[in-house]
């Protein structure tokens, strides 16, 4: 051989052994958690508190108010710009206080429970502050037309924010539903730490949830522009979920009928489906009222569910499962926490679902060669969709020509979820592309859930 030679095949080697070191290399998921918490810090809206820990952000939209004067700052950002929408944050908080009720103890081993904590009270109170009457519910803030005109800082936004309301004459179930399931399974979240806070979400929870019953339509016809951008098309799943959430939250029989009512309305001969989604919640009821009622016809579903997910649903050829490219690794992360939860019922394989958990999430955190979690791992995404992240250092100057750049963005949106890759594992790092790159406040709710569940079920094993 060749002294080139020699030296080729040399360089291979060292390529071969770099990334089998780097498939090989253990996941650490509490640092995975941790990350994924500080994503949630980057999306806040309104005043940032002292103890604000991504410094490349401040203050912003503190003036956010209502049609009268109503105090609307605060809350979460939706994605990669500034508009702030009820629908995706309530359901992305509701799926953060399942997961903490799920895991309690684990977040506490972790020492990552107050973090969490914090993380679903900075949307709690700020759906307070939306639900400014009994029959009147802000859903956004931010008008996506002018708002997508802009690409910079939040802290310097100078254009309209005007605020959107259903009500008894232009009624949202889905929206109305969707808050109330937020605030009734924080108020279990709070029930134990401040009983004051946690009885002030169950009330808010009931007025919306009645107002939801009595008062039908969809929010998107409602709320401009928000068709362009969310799918919904029923208000089923939202009254189901609301109603099992306020039967968690108070234990009146009532509510788990009027869950089962709905359940059998509206839900009962929907196609089956391959997905558990904010605009999807037919398995979340199926399994939340699984819980509630130990009946077969709802947990019978659920398993023939993860079994289909476990066994002949569409995977990659790297092992991903893929339901849609639009927040493809969003997708496999709630059927994977689904099912974690569901391996907690009575004569399902725990052991099956919990191995399939773990490799939707190792292949997530780079078991298969590159990490998808901003700042997490090796080759993460450096260019994710995010217009905040991609701005340098100020006092310089922000603008277009930074989602145009080549370059990694400045600031590290450490803890992102990125949409993620194709059906045939292919990704490209590319900020313009929200196919691959795109961010979101729901993108992160069930893969945090499923990273805890994780330390959860290893914990178990090691006992």
């Amino acid at each position: 051989m060749s002294l080139l030679n020699a030296a080729h095949a040399f360089v291979w080697f060292l390529c071969v052994f770099c990334i089998a070191a780097r498939v090989n290399i253990k996941p650490d998921y509490r640092l995975a958690i941790k990350y994924s918490l500080l994503f949630y810090e980057a999306q806040r809206s309104g005043k940032l508190p002292p103890d604000n820990r991504i410094k490349w952000r401040g203050d912003s939209a503190t003036n956010d108010a209502g049609a009268n004067g109503e105090d609307l700052s605060g809350g979460y950002y939706d994605g990669s710009d500034y508009v702030k929408f009820s629908y995706t944050m309530a359901y992305t908080m509701t799926i953060l206080s399942w997961g903490l009720l799920a895991y309690e103890n684990t977040y506490k081993n972790i020492s990552l429970y107050n973090d969490t904590l914090d993380a679903i009270k900075w949307g709690t109170d700020y759906f307070l502050k939306c639900h400014v009457s009994s029959h009147e519910l802000y859903g956004q803030v931010g008008d996506f037309t002018s708002d997508h005109a802009y690409w910079g800082r939040p802290e310097e936004m100078t254009m309209d924010r005007p605020a959107f309301k259903i009500d008894e004459l232009h009624p949202g179930t889905d929206l109305a539903g969707q808050v109330s399931s937020a605030l009734s399974s924080a108020s279990i979240v709070f029930r134990h730490i401040n009983q004051t806070y946690a009885q002030l979400l169950l009330n808010h929870s009931l007025e919306l949830y009645d107002f939801a019953k009595e008062f039908r339509g969809l929010s998107v016809d409602v709320l401009p522009g928000a068709k362009e951008y969310y799918k919904f098309t029923s208000y089923g799943d939202e009254l189901t979920w609301a109603a099992i959430w306020l039967y968690k939250a108070t234990a009146s029989e009532r509510f788990l009928r009027e869950a089962e009512d709905f359940f059998n309305q509206f839900l009962y001969t929907k196609k089956v489906t391959n997905m558990f989604f904010y605009n999807d919640l037919t398995i979340g009821n199926k399994l939340l009222l699984a819980e509630s009622t130990g009946n077969p016809a709802y947990s019978h579903p659920v398993r023939d569910f993860c079994e289909k997910a476990v066994g002949d649903e569409l995977k990659t050829p790297k092992g991903l499962i893929f339901v849609n490219k639009i927040g493809t690794l969003s997708h496999a992360t709630n059927i994977a926490f689904v099912c974690l939860v569901a391996a907690e019922l009575s004569d399902f394989p725990k052991e099956k679902y919990v191995d399939f958990a773990k490799t939707q999430i190792d292949y997530i955190l780079g078991s298969t060669g590159r990490s998808y979690v901003v700042g997490y791992g090796v080759d993460y995404p450096k260019k994710p969709l995010h217009a905040a992240s991609s701005c340098p250092d100020r006092p310089a100057a922000c603008g277009w020509e930074f989602i145009h750049s080549s370059e990694p963005n400045p600031q590290i949106l450490y803890g992102a979820l990125v949409s993620g890759p194709d059906g045939n594992d292919y990704y490209e790092d590319l900020r313009e592309d929200f196919l691959y790159n795109e961010v979101g406040l729901d993108f992160n709710s069930g893969f945090q859930n499923v990273l805890v569940g994780l330390v959860h079920h290893k914990v178990q094993e090691e006992k």
